[in-house]
């Protein structure tokens, strides 16, 4: 395996740094590098995952491609994007994206297709997600009767908190509310008609949007990849019982098993589970893109 990026490193550009992505200032425009952090609990884990910042990004390039959804990638040659990236074109060629500048929508916006997660902790005590209410007598990871769009607010810090699409609609405008619904529900849908023909079962994902100093929304950051989505292996999938998903599973189990408080640095992990979790996120990759991961 390659040795994972933990962090980029360009000169003479402002950088704001997320749990994964670098994102440096190009003036008009942003370079996004996705590096090879993973997160869990909310904390970033001081071990990376080799090559998970070329599949998250070579995997969202495949999705803005099929989607056909307005977005915000211009280009992925880093050849092209300035000369300090270009002098580390070998270290950042495939994990990073050239795109427009966008007001970020200010919230997380969430599509469920599949009762799982914090949704199936509130349905078991009140029989609704997110304030909506469901048939009773759902199983956990049963599928919806139709997919449901639950947003969230987009914390800095800590856990994102779920609000009503009412909530949402009173902190800006009902009629970009509406949009942003409509259009989530429209993408998660038609993602997971594709996804369950390749394999995949689509139970949920986030989206973000952004607005164009015209008001138009495009979509940004990542997009249906295992850090933003929940993907389950179709062959294997029974409601009623929570399956193996592909994504950073083998990470939070492990850590479930340590003493860490999740209150302090954790620990590092160890490579079986490092190359568990790489396994996981090339086989996403490759079911879903009809690809070879290289």
């Amino acid at each position: 395996m390659t040795t994972p990026l933990l962090q980029s490193e360009i000169p003479g550009f402002p950088c704001r740094r997320g749990k994964v992505r670098d994102v440096y200032d190009l003036g008009d425009r942003l370079v996004i590098v996705a590096t090879d952090r993973i997160s869990a609990f909310d904390w970033v884990l001081p071990t990376g995952i080799p090559d998970k910042g070329r599949i998250l990004t070579q995997l969202s390039l495949f999705w803005f491609d099929f989607l056909k959804v307005p977005h915000h990638l211009l280009g992925t040659d880093v050849g092209a994007m300035a000369p300090p990236f270009a002098a580390q074109a070998k270290t950042l060629q495939g994990r990073s994206m050239l795109v427009k500048k966008a007001a970020v929508v200010p919230f997380e916006c969430v599509v469920r297709g599949y009762l799982a997660g914090s949704g199936w902790k509130e349905y078991r005590k009140q029989s609704t997600v997110c304030g909506i209410p469901l048939p009773a007598g759902l199983q956990e990871c049963q599928q919806l009767p139709k997919a449901i769009f639950t947003p969230s607010t987009k914390a800095e810090t800590g856990h994102d908190e779920n609000i009503s699409f009412e909530q949402m609609s009173a902190a800006t405008e009902p009629k970009l509310a509406n949009e942003l619904r409509d259009r989530s529900l429209d993408v998660y849908q038609r993602a997971s008609l594709y996804a369950e023909s390749r394999g995949i079962i689509l139970a949920d994902t986030k989206f973000e949007w952004g607005q164009l100093p015209d008001g138009s929304l495009i979509l940004i950051d990542e997009v249906l990849t295992p850090d933003s989505s929940r993907f389950w292996p179709k062959d294997s999938y029974q409601p009623g019982k929570n399956p193996p998903s592909f994504d950073k599973q083998f990470v939070r189990d492990w850590l479930e098993t340590t003493t860490w408080d999740k209150n302090s640095s954790p620990p590092a992990l160890p490579g079986d589970v490092v190359e568990k979790t790489r396994a996981k996120y090339v086989e996403a990759f490759e079911k879903l893109t009809g690809k070879k991961f290289i």
